[in-house]
């Protein structure tokens, strides 16, 4: 018995690891990009928030977007039309978050 339940332990640990390895490397990811992208049109190209992801080809993290919203997000962060297309079209579960100057915010 003891032997099976360390079997699941490592089994669960494994899975854990590996999402919040690919959680991580999205963080980063949107960070980076929302660098580039402030770079190339600066902050107020940022202000209307919008899906990094989307109106980049290199982002190529499955199930997740990157996105740019208020600090402290406010409702208008929560309508559907102000965000990322994939992740409103179910094709994508996971997103994202950072402020206009490129802070991390939240990843769900």
């Amino acid at each position: 018995m003891k032997f099976l339940i360390l079997i699941l332990l490592v089994l669960i640990s494994g899975c854990t690891q590996e999402t919040t390895d690919v959680k991580q490397q999205a963080i980063d990811a949107c960070i980076n990009l929302c660098k580039d992208i402030s770079a190339s049109v600066g902050v107020p190209g940022l202000v209307n928030g919008p899906c990094l992801s989307d109106i980049n080809s290199v982002w190529n993290i499955d199930d997740w977007v990157c996105d740019v919203a208020h600090e402290p997000r406010q409702d208008v962060d929560n309508l559907p039309e102000n965000q990322c297309q994939e992740y409103r079209e179910g094709k994508a579960h996971h997103f994202v978050e950072v402020d206009t100057n490129c802070n991390f915010i939240t990843a769900v």
